[in-house]
């Protein structure tokens, strides 16, 4: 064991290897605590918490030390506190594993386990690097598929404002203004003032519909079965599909790669995996896997057969298993996949950009058209009346 290390875990207080294993689920659930903003905490300070952490340690510092001097400088209240009960517990006598449970919103499986699994082979400092690099990489990826979505989401309620406002506020001028010519207006015109009428005779009713669909929706998708159609449908898309197929191999190779390189148990990785993917039937595909490493399979074998996984990861995992360098393998994979994300976004949003400006003109232009078209025959208008 490393100085650095030994030092951190003696000013811990950690206790033995057996009773480190089995204090977490049994002590820690109960006294786990819900922390305000915790996911702006685990996007953006918790990378760098870790960071820092892991420097300090490879520095010599104490780990009592470190989180003192981290706890001094959290930009979050809440997180300050979180450093600081954390701080506490180690002073009392636990593992920096077990104190790290109590607050699970912010440090979850994966994290309290390869911490426990550094701690376990005097890898601490180095582990909790690891960590950072993980959630700094997972951050990078989030960051990229949110901003590949952001302009055209922008751009389609930006569509549905012009077109809602138009039908609200300008049609009717219109209207009244062609009401005074009689005669038949054209077909298009006339379905447009006929909308116009109806969202703003019934804009009550419209607004508690739309509401309650979207209520419906989201209570639907927060029920298991709701959920996890959802995440089916997302993977059975066309176009994105393949893009949140890819995605989950991403986060399932790098998480199932930083687990085995912390000496976390297989079984334990893969509870840990089922839930890192980000989407239900890829966590469901992972946990029957585990019925099959129970009885001597190897991971490969159990994910062969199935149709989400792309089939060069399988590969890729089944040659790792033979070499024993699976976690090589699956940081090799999780860059590879990194990549293929990064140039289907840029595929899309080139792709969607076109399409965006088709679905403005059909939308904003058709109504301009059609409020304009009376005025075009104006003559016929006048002759029908």
């Amino acid at each position: 064991m490393s100085p650095v290390v030994s030092r951190s875990m003696r000013t811990a207080a950690a206790a033995p290897k057996a009773e480190v294993r089995a204090a977490p689920k049994a002590g820690a659930k109960g006294k786990s605590n819900k922390v305000p903003g915790a996911k702006k905490i685990v996007q953006k300070s918790l990378p760098s918490f870790s960071r820092q952490l892991s420097a300090m340690l490879a520095a010599g510092m104490p780990i009592i030390a470190s989180l003192e001097a981290l706890e001094e400088q959290a930009d979050s209240p809440h997180f300050k506190h979180v450093i600081g009960v954390v701080r506490k517990n180690i002073e009392n006598g636990s593992a920096l594993s077990d104190a790290l449970r109590q607050f699970p919103s912010i440090f979850d499986d994966l994290y309290c386990n390869m911490v426990r699994g550094g701690e376990s082979g005097g890898q601490l400092a180095e582990t909790i690097d690891r960590l950072a690099g993980f959630l700094e990489d997972s951050a990078k990826l989030r960051r990229k598929v949110k901003s590949a979505m952001m302009y055209p989401t922008i751009v389609l309620c930006l569509a549905l404002a012009i077109s809602a406002g138009l039908i609200i506020f300008i049609v009717p001028v219109f209207a009244d203004m062609f009401s005074g010519l009689g005669g038949d207006l054209p077909a298009p015109t006339q379905v447009l003032m006929n909308i116009s009428d109806a969202i703003r005779d019934n804009a009550l009713v419209v607004i508690v519909v739309f509401a309650v669909i979207v209520f419906a929706f989201k209570k639907w998708k927060s029920t298991p079965s709701g959920a996890y159609n959802f995440d089916k449908f997302m993977l059975a898309a066309p176009v994105f599909g393949e893009l949140n197929k890819k995605v989950a191999a991403s986060r399932f190779a790098r998480t199932f790669g930083q687990l085995i390189r912390s000496g976390v148990p297989i079984l334990t990785s893969i509870d840990i995996v089922a839930g890192a993917t980000g989407n239900r039937v890829t966590g469901e595909i992972v946990m029957k896997s585990k019925a099959s490493l129970e009885k001597g399979d190897v991971l490969s074998s159990a994910l062969l057969n199935q149709t989400v996984f792309p089939l060069m990861l399988v590969r890729m995992l089944q040659a790792g298993e033979k070499t024993g360098k699976v976690d090589e393998m699956m940081d090799n994979i999780a860059d590879f996949y990194d990549d293929e994300v990064e140039t289907m976004l840029a595929g899309l949003t080139s792709l969607l950009e076109p399409l965006l400006m088709i679905v403005l003109g059909v939308l904003i232009g058709g109504i301009v058209i059609c409020m304009f078209l009376p005025i075009f025959k104006i003559g016929e208008v006048i002759q029908g009346g």
